[in-house]
């Protein structure tokens, strides 16, 4: 979206909203129905399924995948798809591979694995990707350190939906107890902790 259609769907009522991303989404569709490959994406990578003629052997098919272009084709034919990739792959560990003589898979490792692909190739229609929902990871798919901090995030959370102190706010109580039970002489009941 442009910066002004943004603007004018900020504007939009909950309905508008609701017909225009249902018509958008209805196009997208439609667009990329009409590419001459299916095409799914992770972070970190991209699958495309390119049909070919039943019986294609993998002799038959001219398939180059550079750092930031794509072309696959049948020998002696037009490719059916080719240009340049939207972002840059890893090209060494990217693939092809012939699916059951009917269909090219490839496979892209994305160079920079923290971005959604609004396509394959720079000239084909654009999907929003703002509109991903990316599958959910469960926790025990974390590194230890990123596990930590999403369990006290969502702990935290959880505190103070229910107005209890967050995993912080229970350090300085219990270092402010064990100051007090060390000092019992001062007097901290006007005391302010922040």
């Amino acid at each position: 979206m442009t910066d002004t259609a943004e603007n004018d769907y900020d504007k939009l009522s909950n309905e508008e909203r609701e017909a225009r991303d249902k018509a958008d989404k209805a196009r997208e569709v439609a667009e990329q129905a009409a590419l001459p490959y299916s095409w799914t994406q992770e972070l970190g990578e991209v699958d495309i399924i390119v049909p070919v003629p039943k019986g294609t052997r993998a002799r038959d098919l001219t398939v180059s995948i550079q750092k930031k272009g794509l072309s696959i084709s049948l020998k002696g034919h037009e490719p059916i798809m080719a240009g340049d990739l939207c972002k840059e792959i890893k090209v060494d560990d990217s693939t092809w591979t012939l699916r059951d003589n009917q269909a090219v898979h490839v496979h892209l490792e994305k160079l920079n694995n923290q971005t959604w692909w609004e396509n394959v190739l720079t000239h084909h229609p654009k999907i929003d990707t703002r509109k991903i929902e990316p599958p959910n990871s469960k926790l025990s798919d974390l590194d230890r350190e990123t596990r930590g901090m999403v369990e006290k995030m969502m702990f935290d959370n959880q505190q103070r939906q229910m107005g209890k102190p967050t995993s912080d706010e229970l350090k300085k109580l219990e270092a402010l107890q064990k100051f007090q039970a060390a000092h019992p002489e001062l007097d901290f009941s006007k005391a302010k902790i922040s």
